[in-house]
């Protein structure tokens, strides 16, 4: 437990260093590091093949993850970040980034992109953030393993009549076994991606079913 409040705490010093004039020339100068993580790329061989585009949006976020700082939640009523670390964007413009990945990688959606790149979609994915860090172990915990936190919530809009189809959330949670930010990274990694598997999964299903119940051309 010591050892991951000295990570907090040192966290917080470099914060409270940035209010004076060294303070603020060592920040500037401390080199920070920068992690991204991985898309999926594995899924159940039986999902069914949609002709159907899509689109998915920038997920929302609270904006204690709405980031690139790689958060942690030393107690349930605040966030801190780890020093010297970041996310390449912010989280959530990862997590679109990486769920466009994962969809291309099923190898099931005729065609996936963002909104902004002007495909006209017959569905939409809409998202939400609403967990993604780790949390410290509980003061009278004899475990000091740090736990990371992954929950999002998927939304399915009909783009033909605006109106969702279906919603689910996805959570998950994994252990990094030690303080290294390598190890820490790797169960970002693993937590989300088990949550982006089974979102795509679910998602590609009920646009399926949604579709074979009401044919239609699709849009153009």
């Amino acid at each position: 437990m010591m050892r991951w409040m000295s990570l907090i705490l040192l966290g917080g010093s470099l914060v409270l260093s940035g209010c004076g004039g060294i303070g603020t020339i060592s920040r500037a100068t401390a080199p920070t590091d920068l992690y991204t993580l991985t898309p999926k790329s594995t899924f159940d061989t039986g999902l069914p093949r949609l002709r159907q585009q899509l689109t998915v949006e920038e997920p929302t976020a609270s904006s204690a993850v709405n980031t690139d700082q790689v958060a942690v939640q030393p107690t349930p009523y605040r966030f801190e970040y780890l020093p010297r670390a970041r996310w390449v964007d912010r989280a959530p413009v990862m997590l679109q980034t990486l769920l466009i990945e994962s969809y291309e990688n099923s190898g099931k959606v005729g065609a996936v992109g963002r909104s902004s790149v002007g495909l006209r979609p017959d569905y939409m994915i809409v998202s939400d953030l609403r967990e993604f860090q780790a949390r410290l172990p509980k003061a009278n915990s004899e475990s000091e393993a740090l736990e990371i936190h992954v929950m999002l919530n998927i939304k399915i809009v009909d783009a033909f009549d605006d109106h969702i189809i279906g919603s689910k959330t996805f959570e998950r949670v994994s252990i990094s076994p030690s303080d290294e930010m390598d190890d820490i990274v790797l169960a970002f990694d693993e937590a989300l991606g088990k949550s982006m598997r089974r979102a795509v999964e679910w998602s590609v299903k009920t646009i399926y079913s949604h579709g074979q119940r009401n044919p239609r051309p699709t849009l153009r």
